[in-house]
């Protein structure tokens, strides 16, 4: 059976819909998110799930119906504000969406087989889909799951601090605990983050998740019974955010699950800064260059 590729995209929709070329960077408009799945062609995968609002479906498939059409299976599953479906019946008011755990809930009906998640506008790099896809092949149960562990010092801007969730991992390459250090950055070579006005090193291989998981179904059984919790728990609280982290975190803590650490040394990119971009769209000028990927991607 082949994995799935689910794609937390609610939040590019609009992007996508009404200014989609803005958002190009191969070397005719190719977005990040078209590479994600092209290298997820090639790693093996047989479906994509995006996660969208329901507002831009149509958007979305006239987009990506024409380019992926009997090259891998599509499917289209929408975040919502109602909490009906979770047995919540009182009204919960938002000042946001209810965060990537929730997310990844809007796909529990559409996907059987192992998958992974990733977010739609980060480039993760080819081995990271074929790392993920011989776990997901040859590893995943419903007690162990997965995580891309990214080196730190492939994944920061130049131009700014960052917010990264810094891996713990034990000798067997499993995650401890993940910790999120919302300004880390570049000092020279060196990369540093700082909390309270202190500024304290990092190793530059130190491993981070960058969102990119790897999962069974079982997920969704385990994770439907920790929102209901989480969103009653902050239903005063309009920003509280349920992430896939903190599900990673119970699992771990109530031994349900471990998750083993992929590392790759692979660049990510991502658009953090607007400056960011010109150097995105070198670095994947540089790989069509090299012949990683054609000069059109999907011709």
């Amino acid at each position: 059976m082949k994995p799935t590729l689910v794609i937390l995209a609610a939040g590019m929709a609009s992007r996508y819909g009404s200014m989609k070329q803005i958002d190009g960077f191969g070397p005719n408009g190719e977005t990040i998110i078209d590479y994600s799945i092209y290298d997820a062609i090639q790693a093996g995968f047989g479906k994509v799930v995006f996660i969208i609002r329901e507002e831009f479906a149509e958007n979305f498939k006239a987009i990506f119906e024409p380019k992926l059409a009997g090259k891998i299976t599509t499917e289209y599953v929408y975040q919502s504000y109602d909490l009906s479906p979770f047995g919540i019946t009182e009204t919960i008011e938002r000042a946001k969406p209810w965060g990537t755990a929730h997310a990844v809930l809007a796909a529990r009906n559409a996907v059987k087989e192992p998958f992974c998640v990733i977010n739609a506008d980060d480039f993760y790099s080819r081995d990271s889909y074929e790392q993920m896809a011989k776990f997901l092949t040859s590893e995943v149960n419903d007690e162990t799951y997965s995580l891309m562990g990214f080196q730190i010092n492939k994944t920061l801007s130049d131009y700014g601090s960052v917010s990264r969730g810094v891996c713990q991992v034990n000798d067997a390459e499993l995650l401890t605990d993940i910790h999120e250090r919302t300004q880390v950055y570049f000092k020279g070579s060196d990369v540093v983050y700082e909390e309270n006005g202190v500024e304290f090193s990092l190793a530059t291989n130190t491993p981070v998740s960058m969102n990119f998981w790897g999962f069974t179904p079982k997920v969704f059984e385990d994770s439907v019974a920790m929102f209901v919790e989480f969103a009653l728990a902050n239903k005063d609280n309009p920003k509280a955010e349920f992430f896939i982290p903190l599900v990673a975190e119970k699992l771990i803590k109530e031994g349900k699950a471990k998750f083993k650490v992929l590392p790759t040394d692979s660049k990510w990119f991502g658009v953090t800064y607007k400056e960011d971009k010109p150097i995105v769209q070198a670095s994947i000028d540089a790989l069509v260059t090299a012949g990683v990927y054609p000069s059109n991607l999907w011709k």
